[in-house]
């Protein structure tokens, strides 16, 4: 269990749903500034001058500092950004909040009202059917260690390490072979024991940083 976790989209994704002939095309897309999130936003405007609205919502992490954003966009108030905030939260859990994505439903009227409970529910399952699409995927905040060795024992030390399912997150190759590894905070222990053990005791990680990386495969909901 990693010290800091969150999920996030695995790919970007745009789907499609219709409704009484109104259209909902949901666009999802993985961000990490409000910036960037809303040039998602204004980026669907420019490509769909006809439609009525650009509803949307954004969840922006790493936790525990989420950021939450929603709009309406001109339709009713709490018809529109609200249940789609709701379903991307949805789409993570009390350990793992969901974070990092922006959607974006656009909307062309098709001549029939759908009330407050049918817009509702149009715009959450706008978002729950790009979801679907574009999966999910697991985010750890690792603690970055270096170990240093010779090339005759460089290969037998990276499959060792990942046969750990320690992460390898860079390899630099000179007179020596320097590997840069990831594991959560807790975990740091026990990768000393580890590169001990698998180089007899010639090696040591040492200290170089943190990062978030994308780990685990992907989920489909």
């Amino acid at each position: 269990m990693s010290d800091a976790a969150y999920r996030t989209i695995a790919r970007a994704a745009e789907t499609e749903i219709e409704v009484s002939r109104s259209r909902f095309r949901c666009r999802l897309e993985r961000v990490a500034t409000e910036v960037r999130a809303r040039a998602v936003v204004d980026a669907a405007r420019r490509e769909h001058r006809d439609a009525r609205h650009h509803c949307s919502a954004f969840l922006l992490g790493p936790p525990p500092q989420l950021v939450e954003r929603s709009s309406d966009d001109g339709e009713p108030a709490g018809t529109a950004g609200a249940p789609m905030l709701e379903v991307l939260r949805g789409a993570g859990t009390p350990a793992e909040p969901f974070a990092d994505v922006v959607a974006v439903v656009t909307r062309w009227f098709g001549g029939t009202l759908l009330g407050a409970g049918g817009l509702v529910r149009a715009y959450g399952d706008a978002v729950r059917a790009a979801l679907d699409v574009a999966g999910t995927r697991r985010r750890e905040l690792l603690r970055e260690l270096e170990v240093e060795v010779d090339h005759a024992g460089a290969g037998r030390l990276e499959s060792g390490l990942r046969a750990h399912d320690v992460a390898v997150l860079d390899q630099a190759y000179a007179a020596r072979v320097t590997l840069r590894v990831g594991v959560p905070t807790g975990s740091v222990d026990a990768l000393h024991a580890l590169v001990a053990e698998l180089t007899g005791g010639t090696a040591e990680a040492l200290g170089a940083g943190e990062r978030w990386v994308d780990r685990g495969q992907v989920d489909r909901r």
